[in-house]
């Protein structure tokens, strides 16, 4: 059983940055492809980009594309989501999640195990 813990969020006002963490535990995990999701409030959950924890290959959609970089740490087991030049609209709750092959994902059904979440919320 993986487990996802995620820990970052907060409040960010317009135009900064925020790091959010996934801490991943159990096993299997490092052959996993892992992304991440936002779910806006009164919206459905969206992908916001993921990761191949081995090999490192890389996808975002377009409208974070170059603004949310996603990177790992092997050592320490740990994804992150650099998220910059934030706009309002970017308020959700952010989870991690993980899909049991190494193989890209963009919709929820796709994955199989999830983070709690953690909110940001980003002022005007």
């Amino acid at each position: 059983q993986v487990q996802l813990v995620e820990s970052g969020g907060g409040l960010v006002q317009a135009g900064g940055s925020l790091r959010l963490s996934c801490a991943a535990s159990g096993p299997g995990f490092s052959n996993n492809f892992m992304g991440w999701f936002r779910q806006p409030p009164g919206k459905e959950r969206e992908w916001v980009g993921g990761i191949i924890w081995i090999g490192g290959y890389k996808d975002y959609p377009d409208s974070v594309r170059g603004r949310f970089p996603i990177s790992r740490d092997n050592k320490n087991n740990t994804l992150y989501l650099q998220m910059n030049r934030l706009k309002v609209n970017a308020t959700a709750v952010y989870y991690c999640a993980a899909r049991r092959v190494p193989a890209l994902g963009v919709a929820t059904y796709e994955y199989d195990y999830w983070g709690q979440g953690t909110q940001v919320t980003v002022s005007s």
